[in-house]
């Protein structure tokens, strides 16, 4: 009676009914389920158990699963049954949701394949590379059973397609967090930032979700001829803000303004008396401007180059020239540093040897003022 009951429900089975199975048994191509209220068997080939590529059963399911499978074939003493159609038919409506309301979930990623990476979200979805990252990744091997966040940027399920991107939260979540950083930041603001590109015109730093500018007159009190040669790309800097544009999302940095000026603690490095070795910046009128450290110039008055008397500091002086100099004063405050030059020349002795005219000349400087007197008494 019960047999017979049995197969009546087995024949009222139709291809694409639902039903529940429990596995019994897990072989390497095939899985035998008993299906519920049901006494015939159940198998569900490999091919059906998963969206994604498996190459055993065992990589899907192990005895005891209870599972929700779809009747694809129906045979006098064997169903065949799908697992994958019912995770599909269930995932696309949930992917449908999700690409809808533009949400954003998580997904382990299950396999790399050439040109992306594939994820099981009861439908294959597929990542293009170019949409893994906002960045350009050369090997995608590490990123196998990684968990990431996605969106769905394309969905057809006639063509069972599903393109998903990690590339687009993450530029999301950037430009989110450039805004918060855009409405806090104030100038004068000092900030530890990393650089991200170097140019000709100075770098790009990244102060937590948004990139200034430190222009290349920014980087350092010295001359700069390229930012390479200050700074490098991943180095860790400090920079102090100079302005904020929000409206066109630029920030001004400065490196230099970081770091201590060229005339801090000068007195300790030319106090009075100390002789120092300097390049000829510029000469003017009064005297020359003599570099001695680094963005530090201190002046030679024209009375401090020669004991000579000169006209112009351009008759013994000339710009780039190498000079010594001794220190005669310097106030750091008000970043004044006076030098000398002749102080740390011999003052040539002074020549006081005069002709005296010779005898046989037969002229005296005694008859020459006689002979005026007489003049001047006539």
């Amino acid at each position: 009676m019960v047999e017979d009951m049995n197969n009546v429900e087995v024949r009222n089975l139709e291809i694409g009914d639902k039903v529940k199975g429990t596995v019994t048994k897990v072989e390497e191509k095939q899985v035998l389920v008993d299906v519920e209220g049901n006494k015939v068997d159940g198998l569900i080939p490999i091919s059906e158990l998963s969206s994604l590529h498996i190459e055993t059963a065992s990589d899907a399911v192990k005895e005891g699963d209870v599972l929700e499978l779809i009747v694809t074939k129906v045979e006098e003493e064997l169903l065949v049954l799908s697992k994958r159609k019912v995770d599909a038919e269930k995932a696309w409506d949930e992917m449908k949701r999700l690409f809808e309301e533009e949400k954003v979930f998580e997904a382990d990623v299950k396999d790399v394949v050439k040109g992306g990476l594939v994820v099981d979200l009861g439908v294959r979805g597929f990542v293009p590379a170019s949409l893994v990252e906002d960045h350009y990744v050369e090997d995608f091997s590490d990123y196998k059973d990684k968990t990431l966040t996605f969106k769905i940027v394309e969905l057809d399920q006639d063509k069972n397609r599903l393109i998903l991107s990690h590339r687009a939260v993450v530029e999301a979540e950037k430009q989110e967090q450039k805004k918060k950083v855009l409405e806090d930041i104030q100038p004068d603001n000092v900030l530890e930032g990393t650089v991200q590109r170097i140019t000709d015109f100075g770098a790009f730093v990244d102060i937590g979700g948004v990139d200034g500018l430190v222009h290349i007159s920014q980087l350092s009190h010295e001359h700069v001829d390229k930012p390479s040669d200050v700074v490098h790309e991943g180095q860790k800097v400090q920079v102090k803000v100079l302005s904020v544009d929000r409206d066109n999302e630029r920030i001004s940095l400065s490196i230099k303004e970081t770091l201590p000026g060229p005339w801090s603690n000068l007195s300790e490095r030319a106090s009075k008396g100390t002789i120092l070795e300097g390049e000829v910046k510029r000469l003017v009128s009064y005297g020359a401007f003599v570099e001695v450290f680094p963005g530090v110039e201190g002046l030679v008055h024209i009375s401090q180059i020669s004991h000579k008397h000169i006209g112009t500091p351009h008759e013994v002086l000339k710009e780039g020239q190498t000079v010594k100099v001794k220190v005669l004063e310097v106030n750091e405050n008000e970043q004044r540093l006076s030098l000398s030059i002749k102080a740390l020349e011999e003052k040539e002795e002074e020549n006081f040897d005069y002709e005296m005219p010779e005898e046989n000349t037969g002229f005296q400087l005694g008859e020459m003022i006689g002979d005026k007197l007489k003049d001047l008494r006539k």
